[in-house]
């Protein structure tokens, strides 16, 4: 399995509830990609898997030419990185920065016992250095802004040098200035051909960095549309993916989007800029989930184009 990472019909149940049904998709070396959903859609399940620290109920997850349930995850997980919320919750708020990079060597959370040689802290330092972050080093991390952990976190998930790297929405409860900086600094990392492969989660298209090159959408455990980022991020397709008619523009390297002007009915062209959603006839698409979203959608925008 060549793919960084290849999954085929995953689903994923627990509790009776499907959080993803009949996902396949395929990450390849080089590869910069966003994922994109309203909440619930199963971003974060979806980054669970990748990261190996869930299995799925149905269906083959590849991940770094290995198959999750044939590898021992305690060997894999070193070779990914991973900044989530979840990980930045079990740092102690006393831990020194500089011991919140290092520890990722040993793939543990709080250092005790182990032993670090100077090529270690001295990696440690530059990733931080390298993050606008060096001058904390020895602050400690629940004394930090909400800018300063995120920009720590990524840090430690480059530690191990990792071949795939997961970020779980690394600009949540960031300001517009520390949104910016993050954005910038992730496409600098986009644009290293030494970087790993990335995945990057929001709900965002104004997050999404320069030099990221596609797109993942999801909605209710499903694929929306999947493919470069120049063509699948079209209104229409992000429509789908929230569940109302959206308007897209795109200004530069960047993206933004708004709720659409029932009045404005216009084919989204990325290449131009703006666009709105034109009439939806995705009723017969399953990856799409909910048909009747869809045909709401469509009956809409149908709607609008009579009556002008």
């Amino acid at each position: 399995m060549s793919d960084v990472l290849a999954f085929s019909g995953v689903s994923v149940v627990r509790g009776g509830n499907t959080l993803l049904a009949d996902i396949s998709w395929e990450v390849e070396e080089g590869q910069r990609w966003v994922i994109l959903g309203p909440n619930g859609a199963g971003k974060t399940t979806l980054l669970q898997l990748a990261a190996a620290r869930i299995h799925p109920s149905d269906g083959v997850v590849g991940i770094l030419g290995e198959v999750l349930g044939a590898v021992d995850v305690f060997e894999l997980r070193p070779r990914i990185g991973l900044a989530s919320a979840s990980i930045a919750e079990r740092i102690p708020g006393g831990e020194r920065v500089v011991d919140v990079v290092v520890t990722a060597s040993y793939a543990v959370v709080g250092r005790w016992r182990e032993e670090y040689d100077a090529l270690d802290l001295a990696r440690a330092q530059g990733l931080l250095g390298s993050m606008g972050v060096g001058h904390l080093a020895n602050r400690s991390f629940g004394t930090l802004s909400e800018g300063e952990r995120k920009r720590v976190q990524i840090a430690r998930a480059l530690m191990t040098d990792p071949e795939l790297m997961l970020l779980d929405e690394p600009a949540a409860g960031l300001d517009l200035g520390g949104r910016e900086d993050l954005v910038a600094r992730l496409s600098a990392l986009a644009e290293d051909v030494d970087a790993p492969v990335l995945v990057l989660v929001t709900h965002h298209v104004e997050e999404i960095p320069p030099g990221f090159t596609d797109v993942l959408l999801l909605r209710e455990g499903r694929v929306v549309a999947a493919g470069p980022l120049e063509l699948t991020l079209t209104a229409a397709n992000l429509s789908a993916t929230f569940g109302l008619p959206l308007a897209l523009d795109r200004h530069g390297a960047r993206w933004s989007a708004r709720a659409a002007d029932p009045g404005r009915h216009t084919d989204a062209d990325p290449a131009r800029g703006p666009g709105v959603a034109p009439t939806l006839d995705v009723t017969a698409d399953r990856n799409l989930g909910p048909g009747a979203l869809a045909a709401d959608l469509a009956a809409s925008y149908a709607g609008t184009e009579a009556h002008r």
